[in-house]
């Protein structure tokens, strides 16, 4: 299991971030002008992955959102995935999206 990461809004890159051994992994955002969230894209560089980083980064996010009481698109297939196999998020989902 991964060490817990800390949680790094961005707001001039428009994402999330943990940083990591100078690795950076990351959800991306886009803030909708009636304060909803799309979460567009989730990375975790190659040398990081299998390692439960991207599904804390996602929990972190969505965790964070939840307690400002910001509602979540999961446009990203990560995201929508994560939210699918733990549906204690989906209180935070204002849209859900199909996964193809």
């Amino acid at each position: 299991m991964a060490p817990d990461y800390e949680l790094t809004d961005n707001p001039l890159r428009h994402c999330y971030e943990f940083h990591i051994d100078g690795y950076t992994p990351k959800v991306q955002y886009i803030k909708s002008r009636y304060g909803d969230v799309y979460l567009t894209h989730t990375e975790v560089p190659f040398p990081l992955r299998r390692h439960g980083i991207g599904s804390q980064l996602v929990n972190k996010v969505l965790h964070a959102l939840s307690q400002q009481d910001i509602r979540v698109i999961p446009v990203c297939r990560f995201v929508a995935a994560y939210i699918h196999k733990h549906p204690q998020w989906k209180h935070v989902i204002l849209r859900e999206t199909q996964l193809i």
